[in-house]
């Protein structure tokens, strides 16, 4: 039966009734959801690996088991999972191997507008490129067909529009594939120097082989036009925006496999339009190919390298009439992220803030501490930089830096890659204080389960790593607790922590304020009587309080009793609305 189904939902229901057995990846805006939805398949093994590398390196050896296997991450994470993924390619797979890794340009959830097809290239790997739901269900069923046949991973190369909107999907049953048997072979899975020489003529003759497979492949098809003056090349969103700005009126090529390209496909197609166009979000990815081949080419003359296109912008660049809409009577006022009312975070940014700290972050929902009025990390990098760059900056300053500057980590974080750069301040010993933001989740992708938690992706209890003790076990003999509603606790710990002449940690431990399972207490209220307007509650930046008509006020609707606004007020004015019972 057809359905509407979300990007995501369909490659995970493509790889599902592939036969897919075992799935291991890390959760990334926008490439979460494909693991999620896998997981509600008691046929597949499905787990969060604590990073991307991790996940890689599980999906290879089920593939070596000779079992389909899958692994998931944006593009970012795709950086930390180089290593394996370029040997692997020299390797090759038993069982079919795919890698989804999506993109996210316009930077929605994201530190860059990184585009993961020059990875194809550079890997020397196949990369499908669905434009709808309906695609990225057929293509992931197609991708371990052609790993299978070609001993190589494939990616499925995934962006925010498509792994976020909806469109048809009609699914189907599920097929076993069953268990390609392991047979050792150490020329070609031990990658050895002398094996790995062996091993590159493999790569090169496959990529051969799979360009001759782009050239007939349905997945790469001429949809023809009535104006052969000009001629689109395109593919994923941007092939969505030219089909509804232009409709028939010029050829396309639309490619659904965009490494390897089809080069003579490219050639006829070129010279049977006038003018030849490109239409690509990002990087001149397929137009700096289409001029290798010495074609006259129109790409990013005309078309921008930063963020996403859209309906209007494709129209404009092409010369069609461009859709002028309805302008909103009023202006929307902007609506900045904002840390939620109760955040656990939000006490100890307030001590850092306070205490004047140099603070260096890192990746999570706690990165908004960078916001007003806390305005208190001053550093993010990417996953686990905050530990290692505070090393870093203290072994670069001395003493002048150490007695004031912190990191910050969340813990699903920490598991990630900070566990090394601690590792690295034990061994090499900077006087570094390292502040674990534990909020008991992995908050900013949409709360999934991490080795911290005790919990695995089904929910189902699990391993679960005790951060003091390993902390403890890495040489820290400094390591505390505090809970972040606690503002003097927690200026205590900052402060005494910072005097120390000897590394340390702190653990800032409580659960996200959103978790369903966490009980709150009664909201409070402002006491007008007592409201001085002095606007100390203000200096948190809670989304719970404002003022008005010259008062405090608080959301009761939003505000979940933390008290923490209490802490800061001199003057009793924040109330209780528990007292009132």
């Amino acid at each position: 039966m057809k359905q509407l189904m979300l990007g995501n939902a369909a490659a995970a229901r493509g790889l599902y009734e592939a036969g897919v057995a075992v799935v291991s990846s890390y959760p990334g805006t926008p490439s979460t959801e494909i693991t999620e939805e896998l997981a509600k398949y008691d046929e597949v093994y499905s787990e969060w690996a604590p990073n991307e590398k991790v996940a890689m390196e599980v999906a290879f050896g089920a593939s070596l088991a000779g079992k389909r296997s899958f692994c998931g991450m944006k593009h970012v994470g795709l950086n930390v999972a180089a290593d394996p993924l370029f040997t692997v390619s020299y390797t090759g797979v038993n069982g079919g191997m795919v890698i989804a890794v999506a993109d996210d340009a316009g930077m929605h959830s994201s530190q860059n507008e990184q585009d993961s097809r020059h990875y194809a290239r550079s890997a020397k790997l196949p990369m499908l490129e669905p434009s709808d739901s309906g695609e990225a269900y057929a293509f992931a069923k197609k991708a371990y067909e052609i790993s299978e046949e070609f001993d190589c991973p494939v990616f499925l190369k995934m962006c925010t529009r498509v792994a976020h909107s909806q469109s048809i999907v009609e699914p189907g049953e599920r097929v076993e594939a069953g268990a390609k048997p392991y047979e050792k072979n150490i020329a070609k899975y031990v990658m050895t120097p002398a094996n790995a020489i062996r091993r590159h003529p493999h790569v090169e003759e496959r990529m051969a082989k799979l360009a001759e497979y782009a050239e007939t492949s349905p997945l790469n098809r001429v949809e023809e036009g009535r104006d052969h003056g000009t001629g689109i090349i395109t593919s994923s969103t941007s092939y969505q925006y030219v089909k509804e700005v232009c409709g028939d009126r010029f050829p396309i090529l639309k490619l659904g496999m965009v490494w390897p390209l089809p080069e003579r496909k490219i050639r006829d197609f070129a010279a049977s339009v006038d003018r030849l166009i490109v239409v690509e979000e990002l990087d001149s990815f397929l137009e700096t190919y289409v001029r290798e081949l010495g074609l006259a080419v129109t790409g990013k003359e005309l078309f921008p390298l930063l963020g996403e296109f859209s309906q209007n912008l494709v129209a404009e660049k092409l010369g069609v009439p461009v859709h002028t809409g309805k302008a909103l009577d009023e202006t929307i006022p902007p609506r900045p992220p904002a840390m939620c009312a109760g955040c656990p975070h939000r006490g100890l940014f307030y001590t850092l803030s306070k205490n004047k700290c140099t603070v260096l972050g890192d990746i999570g929902c706690y990165t908004l501490g960078a916001a007003a009025p806390l305005n208190a990390i001053e550093m993010t990098l990417c996953m686990g930089a905050s530990v290692s760059s505070v090393h870093g900056y203290n072994k670069a300053l001395g003493a002048e830096s150490e007695h004031k500057t912190v990191a910050v980590i969340g813990d699903s974080t920490f598991m990630h890659s900070g566990m090394t750069g601690l590792a690295n301040i034990a061994y090499n010993q900077s006087n570094s204080t390292v502040i674990i933001l534990d909020n008991s989740i992995t908050g900013m992708t949409g709360h999934q389960q991490n080795p911290t938690t005790g919990f695995n992706i089904k929910g189902d209890p699990a391993g679960k790593i005790d951060l003091e003790a390993l902390c403890r076990a890495m040489g820290f003999s400094r390591v505390r607790v505090v809970d972040p509603y606690d503002l003097d606790a927690c200026d205590r710990a900052v402060r005494e922590e910072l005097a120390a002449d000897e590394p340390s940690v702190i653990i800032s431990r409580r659960p996200c304020a959103l978790l369903k399972y966490v009980r709150h207490n009664a909201p409070l209220r402002v006491n007008t009587d007592k409201c001085v307007c002095c606007k100390g509650c203000m200096k948190i930046g809670c989304p719970a309080v404002s003022f008005k008509d010259g008062k405090a006020r608080v959301d009761e609707t939003l505000c979940v009793g933390c008290g923490v606004c209490a802490q800061l007020c001199k003057f009793g004015a924040l109330e209780s609305t528990a007292k009132e019972g």
